[in-house]
């Protein structure tokens, strides 16, 4: 694979719609791929039944909590080597990315450890009952002992999209998820010599996908010379691990509150029946859909607001940040406009059962209108973190998760039910958004000032 990474001069000194476009675009076709996985495995996972598909919605926020560590500490690697870039201290860079690959397996094989130990008590505290807790456990021991395998290439890419490659992490990413999607039904229900696995054939397949992808991504790794292959010492790492780990934990711990609330959410709805739950874990699956081009943007801003904070190019971040947010607004309800139109099919596709589907409409119909409010949160986030201000990422949030979210989602659900739930999620993002705007704003603006 050729580097396809755009100039240094593009990024510092492009055109900026153009170059967060080309960036962006690459990475479009690898998320949308990669965020079939939970999709593919949610959708032939309900060829087993209702009890099976609400088994796999309480697990949405272990896994996630796992991934959002990875995510956080790949944040932290991003602006960390991105800023390196962008000030010409390439052998920085290459340390720096030997030292972040480590530390992302020292602290995921910890959390998962810790999960596997706690497995039955952490799933019974988010109220799964004693019908789901055996196809939990067949899926998330093996989830768990693979796990590793999903933080490796998610930091490894962090490395290519520092340097401005968007294009390889989307192959790889693809790649990845079309693995999955061939091994899932070939592990789930069994096929010639493979044995039927139900639930344990849904982690098996996403555990062989990740390996493919961790293999390919350390070879091109040192190939394109983006790591180093000398020896690092501790008095050497622990400098690296404390300037990745001041974005990459607040990062992370930012990213985990989501999980947490969903937690929270997951309990809420089973206050409701398993069929609620089921409706939920498949609407939040769609939501990484419906989401897919705020999350693309997510992962190519970044870099290119750090390498222009290398730059001293404070004008040319908050330019881009503002033309992102308004692109999104309007993408986002282009997108809810499709989804409420495609309610009922949808629906369909995932289940049988008539409470669930009614659930997954009304889903459909409410969550999506503030898709575009929460992507500006999103991108406030992944800007405060760019731009190495990652307490401001935490704090805005835990604003909008437990100030609005989970308190705005509970109180509509004692008025309204389900559909009160939803509800409340929508305001929370507005009131969120309001704030995150605003707070960006004022920031880059206040940082633009003392500049000049």
């Amino acid at each position: 694979m050729s580097n396809p990474a755009p100039s240094v001069n593009q990024i510092l000194q492009g055109d900026i719609s153009k170059t967060l476009r080309n960036m962006t675009l690459p990475v479009l076709a690898g998320m949308l791929t990669l965020m079939t996985f939970n999709l593919v495995d949610t959708f032939f996972i309900s060829m087993l039944g209702t009890t099976p598909l609400a088994a796999i919605s309480f697990t949405f926020p272990v896994t996630f909590t796992v991934i959002s560590l990875a995510i956080g500490l790949s944040i932290g690697t991003s602006a960390v080597i991105a800023r390196a870039l962008g000030a010409g201290n390439n052998k920085e860079a290459q340390a720096d990315a030997l030292a972040a690959l480590w530390l992302a397996t020292y602290m995921v094989l910890a959390l998962s450890l810790l999960g596997m130990a706690l497995l039955t008590p952490m799933f019974r505290l988010l109220g799964a009952g004693a019908d789901t807790l055996g196809f939990i456990e067949d899926y998330m021991m093996i989830w768990f002992a693979g796990a590793v395998l999903l933080v490796m290439p998610l930091v490894g890419n962090a490395v290519l999209r520092a340097s401005g490659d968007t294009k390889t992490p989307s192959i790889i990413m693809a790649m990845s998820g079309v693995i999955n999607a061939v091994l899932d039904p070939i592990f789930i229900f069994g096929f010639g010599p493979v044995p039927a696995m139900g639930m344990q054939g849904a982690a098996v397949a996403s555990v062989i996908a990740w390996s493919t992808g961790c293999g390919l991504i350390i070879w091109l790794l040192f190939k394109r010379g983006l790591l180093t292959k000398a020896w690092q010492p501790l008095a050497v790492c622990l400098p690296i691990y404390r300037k990745i780990l001041r974005i990459g934990l607040p990062a992370a711990g930012a990213n985990m509150l989501t999980p947490l609330a969903m937690a929270i959410l997951t309990a809420i709805m089973a206050s409701y029946g398993a069929a609620a739950v089921a409706a939920f874990g498949v609407g939040a699956r769609l939501e990484s859909i419906a989401l897919l081009v705020v999350l693309a943007l997510s992962m190519t801003l970044p870099p290119f607001i750090s390498q222009n904070l290398g730059a001293d190019n404070l004008r040319r971040v908050h330019h881009a940040y503002r033309i992102t947010t308004f692109f999104i607004i309007r993408w986002q309800l282009a997108v809810y406009v499709v989804l409420a139109a495609l309610a009922w099919p949808i629906a369909s596709v995932f289940t049988d059962d008539a409470d669930v589907a009614r659930f997954i409409r009304w889903f459909l119909w409410i969550m999506p209108l503030a898709y575009g409010l929460q992507g500006i949160t999103i991108l406030t986030n992944s800007s405060f973190n760019a731009l190495h201000q990652p307490a401001k990422a935490l704090w805005l949030s835990l604003i909008r998760l437990f100030v609005f979210y989970v308190p705005l989602a509970w109180t509509g659900g004692q008025l309204f039910g389900v559909v009160g739930v939803f509800a409340g999620c929508v305001i929370a993002n507005l009131f969120t958004a309001i704030i995150a705007y605003t707070w960006f704003n004022r920031v880059s603006l206040f940082n633009l000032k003392e500049t000049l």
